[in-house]
């Protein structure tokens, strides 16, 4: 089975939970922005939370299917049709051989999945199916979806059978807000900010630019102050530079100490700009749900606290799923 691109949107790519392990050698993680429209996508049409799927940017691709399919599409609320007919987004849909799908004006958030029961079937590159387009690597030839295009469908797991829901319950779909409130633990360059520019950071209003991409996200406000200090050998000249460091996913950067930066899942790995602070894991979907003008503010969190909301995220997936009936 596959499908046929006819129009490929705007930045459409092939996506899983990632290819962890090679950050060290500067290979991002990659995967979907949104983990958790994806795997709820996933749980959907039968599929484990593992299997791949298609991430649509603002503008959906057109395409039609060969042979009858099972897809989910969940994420940012946008106008889908069947056919030229409109049909529901979190729900389950039977696509006949020959149908037609497509996609309208998306209305907030950036980012929508097209889940397909048996997932997207790409050569796995490092352990993930996960599209690196800046390194060519993994996806559908390394890149973006172009037309013409066949992207081949897996065949059904466990003998094609479904959870008992065929819609996610609202109660389990997120909310794609103009404001947003953003949980990070601070470090690990705090410390060289003043106190005005840590309460810039910690108690303005940011809002996100139209510079965001799988990379990052560019914010504007009032920009902090760094503190004046003589620059280590191998450092830049800027009070915000650093000689090179790692860079954690969800690290806040602010060179010159104008507009923050936070790196997300195509992000590189390491730099000479100083980090002060990082997204905790549980926020980062909703980093990913953010479009340009959402307005956000940073809060910050300990450790502790940061470690109750990845549990607490895990919990609301296994609740979502069981409300799904869902047993992969």
């Amino acid at each position: 089975m596959a499908f046929d691109i006819k129009n490929p949107g705007l930045a459409t790519t092939v996506q899983d939970q990632g290819r962890t392990g090679h950050y060290n050698v500067g290979i991002p993680q990659s995967g979907s922005m949104d983990q958790y429209a994806a795997e709820l996508g996933n749980a959907l049409v039968g599929n484990t939370a593992k299997e791949a799927v298609l991430e649509c940017t603002y503008m959906g691709p057109v395409l039609t299917t060969d042979q009858d399919a099972v897809i989910a599409v969940t994420g940012a609320p946008v106008e889908l049709n069947v056919n030229g007919k409109p049909v529901p987004e979190w729900t389950r849909l039977q696509l006949k051989a020959g149908d037609e799908l497509s996609f309208g004006v998306i209305r907030a958030g950036t980012r929508y999945y097209i889940a397909v029961q048996g997932g997207i079937d790409v050569p796995e590159v490092l352990g993930s199916r996960s599209t690196y387009s800046l390194g060519a690597i993994g996806g559908f030839n390394g890149r973006k979806l172009q037309a013409g295009d066949l992207v081949p469908v897996a065949s059904p797991l466990y003998d094609g059978a479904l959870p008992d829901a065929d819609t996610v319950p609202e109660e389990f779909r997120p909310v794609f807000a103009k404001e947003q409130t953003v949980r990070i633990v601070l470090g690990l360059y705090d410390h060289r900010l003043t106190d005005e520019g840590l309460d810039n950071l910690l108690n303005s209003e940011w809002k996100v630019t139209p510079v965001a991409d799988r990379m990052g996200l560019r914010y504007s406000g009032p920009g902090v102050k760094w503190k004046e200090r003589e620059q280590p050998f191998g450092a830049g000249s800027d009070p915000s530079n650093i000689v090179d460091a790692g860079y954690a996913v969800g690290s806040i950067q602010i060179p010159g100490g104008t507009q923050p930066i936070i790196l997300h899942r195509d992000a590189v790995s390491g730099g000479g700009y100083a980090m002060v602070g990082t997204v905790i894991s549980a926020d980062m979907d909703l980093l990913a749900r953010a479009a340009p003008g959402t307005s956000t503010r940073f809060v910050a969190v300990s450790m502790d606290e940061a470690l109750v909301a990845r549990k607490e995220l895990a919990e609301l997936k296994r609740n979502a799923r069981a409300a799904l009936g869902a047993s992969h």
